[in-house]
């Protein structure tokens, strides 16, 4: 039986099953622990998208491209190539890449435009016009990113479980079952979120505000975060060592670090006061006592 323990240090020896069993294994713990690679941005898809018919395809297709570069990943290892991730720290360009991509998204939704400013009109209250759909031709872009972010998961695949297998043929499957094992999580963790919309008792058009609105702000004021972050470590690269132990065995959980503060930053904070604000401006009594009204969704 395979143990905890030899999942997050798998021996030698091991066979093919084996091996593909472990990433998917490890795809569900790196879905179920705070990554800055992936909660901000499935975060903000899910909450944009768990109220419409499009909502499985948008989580399918983030994942999808997730996937496809954790294959192409496993890849590189098998072969050697992804010795670069040793050598040099890429924290900081994707950290600034992946925010670019989410300001760019949540403009959009927020303002339907690609870019646009000034920052304090994406919170100007008071409008129930409903927002932009959530852009599905980004997800599948943003997940193709997200995937070049590297940490103790994506390690483990590329250095410990590919080489072990036999051919070059079956190198990009580990990387296929750790996506897997993500994107089931990203599933879950997207179907608790949309129940907990649903307590309240909202309308169809009032909880495709909330959602829309909440994953604008997430992803345009979560992105500037990330873009701010990813300049400051390129800049000065030794606070990406920034890290205090939780005595927590399991990566992601392990220690206090710029990626779990991102994660808490955009998620935690810039969520949940989006998600709250949402919530304000839909609910809120107008002049004559009626609850705001939220237009029908286009």
């Amino acid at each position: 039986m395979i143990s905890l323990a030899s999942i997050l240090n798998p021996p030698s020896g091991l066979s093919i099953p084996e091996i593909l069993l472990i990433s998917l294994v490890l795809g569900m713990l790196h879905g179920a622990t705070p990554d800055e690679h992936t909660w901000p941005i499935t975060f903000s898809y899910a909450i944009g998208k768990y109220s419409t018919k499009g909502g499985m395809k948008a989580g399918f297709l983030f994942s999808a491209g997730f996937t496809m570069q954790r294959a192409f990943l496993t890849t590189l290892g098998y072969i050697g190539l992804a010795a670069i991730y040793k050598e040099y720290n890429l924290d900081g360009p994707v950290y600034t890449i992946v925010g670019f991509v989410m300001a760019i998204a949540g403009s959009y939704i927020l303002k339907g435009k690609y870019l646009h400013l000034p920052v304090d009109a994406l919170m100007k209250h008071g409008s129930h016009e409903v927002p932009k759909d959530v852009p599905l031709k980004m997800t599948i872009v943003h997940g193709l990113i997200a995937g070049f972010g590297f940490g103790a998961y994506a390690s483990i695949i590329t250095f410990v479980l590919a080489p072990q297998l036999p051919s070059i043929v079956y190198a990009p499957l580990p990387g296929l079952m750790f996506g897997v094992g993500t994107m089931v999580m990203q599933v879950i963790f997207g179907a608790i979120f949309g129940n907990i919309l649903k307590a309240k008792k909202a309308t169809e058009e009032q909880i495709t505000y909330i959602a829309r609105k909440s994953a604008g702000r997430v992803l345009y004021y979560g992105g500037i975060v990330f873009i701010l972050v990813g300049i400051l470590i390129i800049l000065i690269p030794s606070i990406d060592n920034f890290a205090v132990s939780t005595g927590i065995s399991i990566p992601n959980l392990d220690a206090i670090d710029v990626g779990f503060l991102l994660v808490v930053l955009t998620v935690g904070v810039i969520g949940l006061l989006s998600i709250v604000e949402s919530f304000r401006e839909t609910f809120k009594e107008d002049n004559d006592g009626k609850k705001g009204v939220v237009k029908k969704a286009v």
